[in-house]
């Protein structure tokens, strides 16, 4: 995954990274039970599955990352 720097001064990107940090912490990492760095890494990837793709998100009506990049791609 490729690390971005958002601008300085700029809240209302730096918003957006820290609601998903909350996320994160609260659905993934406190629920989290892990043995290794291996092992961390493969259950992040199923979170950021699971996270893009199947989980609704209220900010989207409902639907996941994914039906709204679609929607916004096709229309």
């Amino acid at each position: 995954m490729l690390h971005v720097y958002i601008k300085p001064a700029t809240p209302r990107l730096n918003g957006k990274v820290e609601r998903s940090h909350l996320t994160d912490q609260r659905e993934f990492y406190q629920m989290l039970d892990y043995n290794g760095d291996v092992d961390l890494r493969q259950k992040l990837g199923q979170w950021e599955d699971y996270y893009n793709y199947l989980r609704p998100h209220s900010a989207h009506a409902g639907k996941t990352p994914y039906e709204m990049l679609k929607l916004r791609m096709l229309g």
